[in-house]
Parts: C-alpha cells; structure tokens; sequence
C-alpha cells in the first residue's frame, strides 16, 4: 500500500522532497505501507493555502459550516469499518474495539462539534458593548498514535465548527486512519486549503508546524518532553498552546467499595487500548487491609484477558504499537522485579504461545512504593501497579504525589463520600465509580499533563478569539 502523497490546498499532491517511511503492523512486524516524510518546504506549502483560505472560511456562517460537518459525519459513517481496519492494521487495536471505540468515539466528536456549535452565541451583550467570539486563525494540529483517529476529530471538529483552518500532522507511526479521513473530508466538500495533511516525523514536520509564523495556534497531543519542546518553540510567534501530555492517573479504591468488582473494574480500565491511553488508572490504591483479595481479583481480572490477533473479533487485546514501545514497556516491567515489587501476574517477555508481534503479558505488581519506577513513569502497556494505604488523607497524597494530573478513578459504595475524595485530586478529570465516557464534558490535565481542554463547549473554545467592541 503506497500513500505518497500529502493533501494541501483541496488535491493529493507530491511532497516537495522524496523521502518514504515503512508503517509497520505490529502483529506480524511486517511492513504493510509506505507514506512520504514532509519537509519543513511542505509545511509552508500547507500553512500557505490554510492562511488564504482562512480568508473567506472565517467568515462562513453557521448554516454553512453545520452543512459540511453533517457531510464528513455522512461520509465518515458510512466507511466507520473500513476506519477501524485500517487502526487495527497500523496499530493494533482489537478490531472490535477498534469499531466500538477507536472509530466511533472520533465520529462522536463531530456530531458534539456540530451539536455545540448549531446553538453556540457568538455574540452577547456585556457592559457597554458587545463581546464577540471569533476563530482564532490557521491551526497546527500535531497528533499521536495510540488513538490515531480519535485525536485528529477531537482537534479538527472544533476547529473546522468554529471557522479555523488546519495544517494536520498525524503521527507517523499512524498515519493511514488519518489520511483516509482526509479522504472523508475532500468527499464532503470541504472548501480547498481549509483542512491540510503533511506527514512526518516530530522534529522536521513537528516542529516547523509549532514554529511557522502563518500558525496561530498549535495543538498538541503526545509525551511531556515533547509538548515542552512545542511551547518553546511556538513562544516565539506568541501562538496559542493547547497540550494534553502524558498521565499517571491514580484508582483509589475505598474501604467501603466491592474489593473485587472495583479491582476488576480497574485492571480493565488500565488495560484499555492495551494500556496505551494517556488517562489509564495505571496506579491503583488499595486499603492495606484488603491487599490479598485485591490480589487475588487482579489475577482473576487478567486470567480473562483474550491476546490474540487482532483482527480476530475475539481478541481483547493486541499487541503494543512498536518494537521501541515493547522494549520500553519490558524494560520498566524488568525494573518493577528489580525493585522489589511483588509481581501479582504477568511478567516480562512475550505470552508463551506467541513467537511474532510486538504483544506484552498483561502484567500487575503488588506492594508498589511511590518511589519506585513503576509507580512515576508513564509506562503506556499493560502494568498495573498497586499500592496499600492505611488512611484516606495518605490515599490522596499519594494520588497527588506525580508530576502528572490527567484524570483520577474513584470507587466508593457511597456517591458523596466518592465526590468528597475526588474534590481533592489534582487532576483534569475523575471518574466515580465506573462513570461512562461523556464527550460533551472537558478532558484535560493539571500540572504537566498539559493545558487547554478538549470536547464539548470546552474543546470548541479552545479555537476562539475573544474580542470586545464598546459603544455599540
């Protein structure tokens, strides 16, 4: 499969240097595609066109941009499996997961854009004047590979219902989901130069969209260092900064909750897209007391685990994304043993029946300290650490003890007892007791996980201008 070329200005076209890149299923190790790697040329190229097309699309009204998000919602609808194929195949999401969630939650966004949008005030009286709200202008939108799909719609939704345009750079480890959806939005007739996709690697097409003085903004989903680098350099065009990083998300399981079902519930919430999710409950707090059937339920929760291939509908979890993920994540594993963490299940190395893929044995450590590895670093596989508490005052303090505040995870038998506790975390967002994903509410981080907010009315700001006229 050979995806050569970039779309820029409404047309596939040639990069402005040749130069390709091998996109490897993780599965089977082989190389299944090629894509070209941009130039800082092609950027400029993409900015340009985004620059004159902001001309007229800013001022659009919102019949006209509601139009042309209800066409990519048709569109995208309708080629939902071939989406969701495609993320398997470039990343190794079980394609059942893949179609229930990778695919789908990326389509939700553009009906939440649409939905926010069809009744958002624009304009309203303050004081003696009128504040208005606008598009902020061209946006870089520079996203990752552990939900390929997902994060492109929750950048390019809002900033497509709000009147901005785009220069796109999906991860070039991912990349084919996004430029079928470029192909989604060329089908729904999207205005030329209003969306624009040049792939590439981080430190040539990262980081000239972060610095290009035609880019008002720049949105950024991936590692902390990496979002530190982008700051930098987009600081000195003064760009708006949105950022969601990297999690060290805490489970705190109290001692009035069902041990077992609230520990199963959470080896499962770790382990969602194979544990690469930047909001996993990776570190899960335990009343000392309970440290036995929560181990116990741990091992029960990973004994139902099915990894397999992923394009089997059965298969609940697939491989990880790369062979420099699957080293990582064996390394900080191998760390969790030489640390003396209790190694509840799991392991290093891959499963016994498995000779090929990049695939990870579901992994739990018992008896984790806050010192320890484990406990600090964003793993993004399948490990989950727990740890014992005696009080709820320490429960919090080591919830709060990172660098990280993405999310939180609560569980509790009593709601109000749930809430006190997660009035507490420093965190973007806490779930109580297994509360579903709502894409209408804000998703986004304290400390260094990040700033800004994605989803609903929140997200659809982000890609606004505020201007005040007095006297009118």
């Amino acid at each position: 499969m050979e995806k050569l070329k970039f779309y820029i200005d409404g047309a596939w076209v040639d990069p402005a240097t040749p130069s390709t890149l091998g996109i490897v299923n993780p599965a089977t190790e082989e190389t299944f595609a090629q894509i070209s790697l941009g130039s800082r040329l092609d950027v400029d190229r993409a900015a340009k066109a985004a620059r004159r097309a902001f001309a007229t699309y800013s001022v659009t009204d919102v019949k006209a941009r509601l139009f042309w998000l209800q066409k990519i919602i048709e569109v995208f609808r309708a080629r939902l499996p071939e989406l969701a194929r495609m993320m398997t195949l470039e990343m190794g999401a079980p394609i059942t997961f893949a179609t229930e969630r990778q695919a789908t939650v990326a389509l939700f966004h553009f009906e939440e854009a649409a939905r926010v949008l069809a009744n958002y005030r624009f304009e309203e009286r303050m004081g003696n004047g009128i504040v208005r709200r606008e598009p902020i202008g061209v946006c870089g939108l520079i996203t990752p590979w552990n939900w390929p799909l997902n994060q492109v719609a929750s950048k390019v939704a809002p900033a497509l219902a709000t009147g901005c345009t785009i220069v796109l750079k999906p991860s070039e480890i991912a990349p084919l989901s996004a430029m079928m959806f470029a192909e989604i939005v060329d089908a729904a007739g999207v205005p030329a130069g209003v969306f624009n996709l040049v792939n590439g690697d981080g430190p040539t097409v990262g980081e000239a969209i972060a610095a290009h003085p035609e880019i008002d903004m720049v949105s950024f989903t991936g590692s902390t260092t990496a979002g530190v680098r982008v700051a930098k350099l987009a600081a000195d065009t003064v760009k708006r900064v949105a950022q969601e990083l990297g999690g060290k998300s805490a489970n705190i399981i109290l001692a009035d909750a069902d041990v077992k079902a609230a520990v199963t519930q959470g080896v499962h919430a770790c382990y969602t897209n194979g544990g690469q999710n930047c909001q996993s409950p990776t570190r899960m707090l335990i009343p000392r007391a309970q440290r036995d059937a929560a181990f116990a339920a741990a091992r029960e929760a990973v004994d139902t685990i099915r990894l397999g291939d992923p394009l089997d509908p059965a298969s609940t979890m697939g491989p990880l994304v790369s062979q420099a993920q699957f080293e990582k994540v064996q390394d900080l594993i191998q760390s969790g043993v030489d640390e003396g963490a209790t190694l509840v299940a799991g392991g290093t190395g891959r499963p016994s029946d498995v000779n090929r893929g990049y695939y990870v044995r579901p992994t739990v450590f018992g008896d984790v300290t806050p010192h320890m590895k484990i406990a600090r670093e964003e793993i993004f596989g399948p490990v989950l650490s727990i740890m014992s508490y005696d009080t709820e005052d320490e429960a919090i303090e080591i919830t709060n003890d990172t660098p990280f505040g993405l999310a939180g995870f609560v569980q509790s038998s009593d709601p109000d007892r749930a809430r006190t506790v997660a009035n507490r975390i420093r965190a973007g967002r806490v779930y109580l007791n297994g509360a579903p994903f709502d894409r209408s509410l804000p998703f986004g981080g304290y400390k260094q996980s990040g700033n800004g907010r994605e989803f609903g009315v929140f997200g659809f700001e982000e890609y606004l201008e505020v201007k005040a006229i007095l006297g009118y």
